[in-house]
């Protein structure tokens, strides 16, 4: 269940880190509920995963889904640049993720 919780953290991860463009710096009330709803969300999963996988483990594949995600939807949603080297070292960090799950135990 360590690894379900952790991706259900990161896709938290991922929708605190969009949805706080939305709060206009937090100036924008039901956006900031959502988004802070969402944060606790993220590491209340954290915090499940972290009881059966290693706490850094969890911890550089929480962020590398929030950082592959958010990227991926920032160039969605916000028009962000599309760069070779960009999508090519996001790519490595899914590479990293995949690694980290193979060799957990």
């Amino acid at each position: 269940m360590g690894w379900s919780y952790l991706l259900i953290a990161g896709l938290f991860e991922i929708a605190w880190a969009v949805g706080m463009k939305y709060t206009h710096s937090f100036t924008r009330f039901w956006p900031s509920v959502l988004v802070i709803i969402a944060m606790l969300l993220s590491v209340y999963f954290l915090t499940l995963a972290i009881k059966t996988i290693p706490v850094g483990t969890a911890y550089a594949v929480w962020t590398g889904i929030g950082i592959a995600g958010t990227t991926v939807l920032g160039i969605i949603l916000f028009q962000e640049p599309v760069q070779l080297l960009r999508l090519f070292f996001i790519f490595l960090i899914l590479v990293s993720i995949v690694g980290l799950k193979v060799i957990a135990k």
